[in-house]
């Protein structure tokens, strides 16, 4: 089974993906941006892609929820992943010997008490954590560092300096599982859909009502510009269901309320995740 994913080997995408599938035997391919992650998937070079699509810290990527629906894929599934950072370090290096660190410019947001505190030290933003990575090997760069999973440090033959300098200790991650169509769950206890509204006072209120009518959870609400210059959103929401609830009747009472109702996916909820 091949398992797109945005970064090189030893990204969060990877370990998300590999703890998602880990009773399968798959492939990851690996890819630079979130377009390609997806791509990979309609040119039949992966069977699915792994994509994230929130932070417990840095919120949503509004990118991306556009992304998927105009994609025309679906959300297959989800994973939760702690996310745990790491400066590391060609071997032999010191946290006062670094003058430069290189990640994604969320993964350094993560870790930016820490990252106060150092003197002297240039803030590079990349493409990818494991890239970073990668980046330091292949060049053989010295007094430079960079922010990445554990598992990015044994690939690619680092040294971590500094483990878990995550500002915030409940730093998870919420991943998306995608495919084509035909892969389409008939079941599972949550569902995503995106619709617009008009403009009329109190049009999203009547649709979070008839939710609550239905006795549905509404765990998360985000609206994202659609980009055709009228100042229109989209908005995007996760519910969960019960085993007694009818889909099809909760489309059907919805579509009377929105405009442009689409399924995203119906699928089994991620494990909750809780640290002390």
């Amino acid at each position: 089974m091949r398992i797109s994913t945005q970064g090189e080997h030893g990204c969060f995408h990877e370990v998300a993906a590999r703890q998602y599938f880990r009773n399968e035997d798959i492939t990851i391919v690996p890819c630079t941006t979130f377009d390609m992650t997806l791509m990979a998937v309609k040119e039949n070079q992966a069977d699915f892609a792994i994509m994230a699509i929130e932070n417990a810290r840095s919120g949503s990527i509004l990118y991306n929820y556009t992304l998927i629906r105009e994609s025309g894929m679906k959300i297959l599934g989800e994973h939760n992943l702690r996310v745990v950072q790491n400066l590391m370090a060609l071997p032999g290096q010191q946290v006062a010997s670094i003058r430069e660190i290189r990640s994604h410019p969320i993964a350094l947001s993560q870790c930016m008490t820490y990252l106060n505190h150092l003197r002297g030290v240039t803030l590079i933003e990349s493409d990818d954590t494991a890239g970073s990575a990668k980046f330091i090997k292949e060049n053989n760069l010295k007094n430079v560092g960079a922010i990445a999973p554990a598992i990015a440090a044994e690939l690619y033959g680092l040294e971590i300096l500094a483990h878990g300098i995550e500002t915030y200790k409940k730093n998870y991650t919420r991943f998306l599982v995608l495919g084509d169509e035909k892969h389409v769950n008939s079941d599972g206890n949550k569902v995503s859909i995106c619709f617009s509204t008009g403009h009329q006072p109190g049009s999203l209120a009547a649709v979070l009502v008839r939710l609550a009518e239905l006795e549905i959870n509404l765990s998360k609400i985000q609206s994202v510009p659609r980009l055709n210059g009228d100042w229109e959103y989209m908005f995007y929401l996760d519910i969960e269901l019960k085993s007694d609830h009818d889909m099809g009747l909760v489309k059907n009472t919805l579509e009377n309320y929105t405009r442009d109702l689409e399924v995203l996916g119906i699928y089994n909820k991620g494990e909750e995740l809780y640290e002390s």
